[in-house]
């Protein structure tokens, strides 16, 4: 009568059935799942799903233990923040420059070269506002030179005492009614004819004078003395005066025949020259 249960696995059982029921063998049984150490070792197929053993003494660490070893040796076993590198933000300048000597060096180069640059600008700047500097005190210095040398060509200026006339006598001419040879030169003119200083000078004498009626002394910077006689009046009886100011007024004071201004020229107030002679060295023709 056949019997109803499963039949019992026997050692000759598939492989698959006999690991998966024995993954291990008893505590009882040898090192090779026999009762003792002698029996054959198991098929080939669960060979194949068990460790081999290890050597011990001086097997190298694997797995978990020798990673944790060898990051504690490194140190950087610890996974704290403060350990993890730092990130840069995108916005700043990488340094990874400084690790290229070229580009380095070529910074560096053009660094000096800017340098070199402004300081030579700065340099052309300075040397640029010195140069006009000195320029414009030139400029000065000859514009206050030449406003010197006009306002003393107006003060050395000669003019003629009177500008409506006509000559009627000469230097050392002689006549009856006079004494002595002409000691001066004659402008005939209406009376009340302006009467002008020839040149820069200061009044040294005015008013009546004999025979020469009113006169007015005038003395230039060269200590030349200018004589305007037979005068009907007088306007400027002291001080300094300027080429063509007036002075006084042509009349017919004095030892005279008809209104007339008599001039005389002494130089250094001695002896009378000749007018005519002494306005043309000036420049000027009576």
């Amino acid at each position: 009568m056949a019997s109803t249960h499963s039949p019992a696995h026997l050692p000759g059982s598939s492989a698959g059935t006999q690991l998966l029921d024995h993954p291990w063998p008893p505590a009882h049984l040898g090192e090779y799942g026999g009762a003792d150490d002698e029996a054959a070792p198991q098929p080939a197929e669960t060979n194949r799903h068990r460790m081999p053993r290890q050597t011990r003494g001086t097997a190298p660490l694997l797995g978990v233990t020798a990673v944790a070893a060898t990051l504690g040796a490194t140190g950087f076993a610890s996974a704290t923040p403060a350990a993890a590198p730092a990130v840069e933000a995108p916005d700043e300048a990488p340094v990874a420059l400084s690790a290229d000597p070229g580009l380095a060096l070529a910074a560096r180069i053009q660094q000096q070269a800017d340098s070199q640059r402004t300081a030579a600008e700065e340099t052309a700047r300075l040397q640029a506002a010195k140069e006009a500097e000195a320029k414009r005190a030139v400029q000065q210095q000859e514009a206050k030179r030449a406003a010197e040398a006009a306002e003393k060509a107006k003060l050395a200026a000669i003019n003629l005492p009177v500008r409506d006339y006509r000559l009627s006598a000469h230097y050392g001419q002689s006549a009856s009614y006079w004494a002595h040879l002409h000691t001066g030169l004659d402008f005939a003119a209406d009376t009340g004819t302006p009467v002008y200083a020839v040149g820069q000078g200061t009044i040294t004498s005015a008013g009546w004078a004999g025979s020469y009626g009113y006169r007015i002394v005038e003395t230039l910077p060269d200590g030349t003395e200018i004589w305007y006689c037979h005068l009907s009046s007088i306007i400027k009886g002291s001080g300094k005066v300027v080429p063509g100011q007036q002075l006084g007024k042509v009349g017919a004071t004095g030892n005279v025949t008809g209104p007339h201004l008599h001039l005389e020229v002494r130089p250094n107030g001695g002896a009378p020259v000749d007018p005519e002679s002494w306005f043309e060295q000036r420049g000027i023709t009576p």
